[in-house]
């Protein structure tokens, strides 16, 4: 019986095909790496592969990239070029016995005098004590590790991995790279795809940078019997659009709302409903967009607008009474007011040095003429005695210091030369001019 993790490409094909026709995009998978499409930030010659196989050095990977980009076929190349031998497995489906004879193979493997290149694909999704199980067997040299991954690194290894391991990004495939593979794909099927000019442009968008992806569509529309090229309406009539690639709760997410945030606050309107719309598309709730439009209104804008805050509540509210998908077009319309409102981060910024200060002054009192005295016994303490008024005053401002007694009176608030801000900033530079006056 064959070993479970078997690497044997042929073999595995002739055992899972048998005569059935193989699919293109496995007889298109690339033979070297000077094949490979795209990804030339990692494989190029002044690349860390590059660098990496012309030294004769390669060491542990984690490959972090969406899906269809190649991970695979470069970890496969790299066992090639290097002369390891290939074992691959995937985290969804390895246990820790599995594991283990994965390592004893290696082990023997090693005293025979070859090495082994362990790909391990969604390495994400082995837990902690599992990924520190690699360690030992990547520190003595019987494993060489490759990971991939389509989750941030940062967030799903564990450090000691990512220490000896260099992590390499792997981009989506361009539309350049698309159409390099769209024109092997047809040498291969020793025919031209069926499509006009637009139609064939609408097919590569429709792969959404996932090689794979575009071959499964070309091997459907490749099999259509046609007589005339198709539309792309036609097309559309034919193929299922392909999902856009979204994790509510994964890397994707935190991209896009990352995006739309920075839109605005940018004062770009129309990039923030593009990324509005990218995030509904895929699905996201728009009760957290509501939220986080409501955040930026406060963050970002501030006091150079205050009626923005109420523009997003209100969008909020609107969104609640009318459900989907009629109220998204409330908080479209806040989105827009947000980007082209004038922006300001000044009380933002007082709020947190006024943190700062709170947390490093400890329980200062406030000063005592500021303190009520209910009772004789505080009053014979000093409490409430030389209180000013400020009604009393003739203009409403005493100009008493409100900070306690042994604190430098701070500067927090800032406010900008923007929108509704200018007034204020009028305001408090008139009563620093007239507490400077009284104090003098």
């Amino acid at each position: 019986m064959a070993d479970l993790f078997d690497s044997d490409p042929k073999a595995q094909t002739q055992e899972i095909t048998g005569n059935t026709p193989r699919p293109l995009a496995d007889r298109l998978r690339p033979k070297s790496l000077g094949e490979v499409i795209g990804q030339e930030q990692v494989l190029g010659p002044e690349a860390p592969l590059g660098v990496m196989l012309a030294s004769g050095s390669l060491s542990s990977l984690v490959l972090w990239g969406p899906p269809g980009v190649g991970k695979t076929t470069i970890a496969r190349l790299l066992a090639d070029a290097t002369d390891l031998h290939f074992i691959q497995i995937s985290a969804i489906f390895t246990g820790i016995s599995d594991l283990r004879k994965v390592f004893e193979a290696a082990r023997m493997r090693r005293q025979n005098g070859q090495g082994t290149l362990l790909f391990v694909d969604e390495i994400h999704r082995f837990n902690k004590a599992q990924q520190d199980g690699f360690l030992p067997h990547m520190e003595d040299g019987t494993i060489l590790l490759v990971g991939a991954t389509t989750e941030n690194p940062s967030f799903e290894l564990n450090a000691a991995v990512l220490s000896r391991a260099q992590v390499l990004v792997l981009e989506r495939l361009s539309l350049t790279d698309l159409e390099r593979l769209a024109q092997r794909a047809e040498q291969e099927l020793e025919r031209a795809l069926p499509l006009d000019g637009h139609a064939r442009e609408a097919l590569l968008e429709m792969a959404d940078g996932d090689g794979r992806a575009l071959l499964n569509l070309i091997e459907q529309v490749a099999a259509w019997k046609v007589d005339t090229k198709l539309t792309p309406d036609q097309l559309a009539t034919r193929l299922m659009k392909r999902a856009a690639k979204y994790d509510k709760s994964g890397d994707e997410h935190y991209n896009l709302i990352s995006a739309l945030h920075k839109s605005v606050r940018g004062s770009d309107p129309d990039a923030a409903l593009y990324w509005f719309a990218r995030m509904l598309e895929g699905g996201e709730d728009p009760r957290f967009l509501a939220r986080r439009l409501t955040r930026m209104a406060v963050e970002d804008i501030g006091l150079a607008d205050p009626q923005a805050q109420a523009v997003c509540l209100q969008g909020w509210e609107t969104y609640e009474r009318l459900g989907s998908p009629e109220g998204e077009l409330a908080l479209a319309q806040a989105l827009v007011y947000l980007a082209l409102a004038p922006k300001s981060n000044a009380a933002y910024v007082a709020y947190k040095q006024a943190v700062q200060s709170a947390r490093k002054t400890g329980s200062q009192m406030p000063p005592k003429h500021i303190l009520n005295a209910p009772t004789s016994l505080m009053g014979a303490q000093g409490y409430g005695a030389g209180y000013q008024y400020d009604h009393d005053a003739e203009d409403g401002f005493s100009g008493q210091d409100y900070f306690p007694d042994n604190m430098k009176r701070p500067v927090f608030y800032a406010p900008v030369e923007r929108g509704f801000e200018r007034d204020l900033k009028k305001r408090v530079d008139f009563f620093a001019r007239k507490r400077l006056k009284r104090n003098s």
